[in-house]
């Protein structure tokens, strides 16, 4: 019994290590080529590049258009920052308020913001275009960031709602007793208590914010603007010469925030998700 056990084991092993290397198959072939001439890049099979150079990854720091990498980088996280920070505040505060506060079309309304999420980004797309561009805002970050802080997401809405109503309502009672209203039963009691539910929207915010690129290809043209990912786009040039290993060793470098933050907050983010119903 034991040595069939064991030999279950062993196999269910073997299993899961060939399937993560299948996944991560294309990130160690990225890897791999980032670090080969990019002449070899297409012609080699294996993992391991026969002639190692690191120039890759000096050219694509160097960037294109007069700026270097480091431009790219405050640029997407200046979105990011502020995408998190308007996602946040807004989202707690129309979730706070369909999870405690009682007003007319209550109901109604909710539904209409779930509904919101099942409606394609592209439908939206120009309508919010020339809004935008009436308001003179093409070409800044404005069209990435300001929305953000009108609680347009409905997913985080969501979400941290149904943190909320797994917060029990006599804390609210207590605090109402002691003389809180809803700004200080939202600021002190609610707030606290949902730093899971906050923590996995700013990780949602933060991935998805920093790998777009059809938004910010829309709205952002000059290249001072430009952020990671339409960066990695000017490396492939179909008129001219295409800098392949330059841009896999940018792409490395841009995964590696996004893998930093998942790491650090990888328990918070499990603990958000099984609280919050999502799951």
């Amino acid at each position: 019994m034991v040595t069939t056990a064991k030999y279950k084991s062993t196999v269910k092993f073997i299993l899961l290590l060939l399937g993560a290397f299948i996944m991560l198959y294309p990130l160690l072939w990225m890897i791999s080529s980032s670090l080969k001439p990019s002449t070899t890049i297409f012609r080699e099979i294996g993992l391991w590049p026969s002639q190692l150079t690191f120039e890759n990854y000096k050219l694509g720091w160097e960037g294109m258009s007069g700026f270097s990498f480091t431009t790219f980088f405050k640029n997407s996280f200046n979105v990011v920052g502020l995408s998190i920070l308007g996602t946040l505040l807004s989202s707690s505060f129309a979730a706070y308020a369909f999870a405690r506060l009682n007003f007319s079309f209550k109901k109604t309304l909710f539904a209409i913001m779930l509904g919101s999420m099942m409606l394609p980004h592209h439908v939206v797309l120009i309508p919010q275009y020339i809004f935008f561009n009436h308001l003179e805002w093409v070409d800044t970050i404005l069209p990435l960031v300001v929305p953000k802080f009108l609680a347009t997401d409905a997913f985080f809405i969501f979400l941290m709602v149904q943190f909320i109503r797994g917060i029990p309502k006599e804390l609210d009672e207590a605090a109402r007793v002691d003389g809180c209203g809803h700004v200080q039963i939202f600021s002190r009691i609610i707030l606290p208590l949902m730093l899971p539910a906050l923590v996995t929207s700013a990780i949602f915010t933060f991935i998805w914010t920093w790998n777009d690129f059809f938004s910010q290809f829309i709205y952002l043209s000059n290249p001072k603007l430009w952020t990671v990912t339409l960066a990695l786009r000017g490396f492939l040039d179909s008129m001219g010469e295409s800098m392949w290993g330059s841009m896999f060793a940018m792409s490395i470098l841009s995964l590696v925030p996004i893998f930093l933050f998942f790491i650090f907050f990888q328990k918070m983010l499990i603990e958000g998700i099984a609280t919050t119903g999502i799951k």
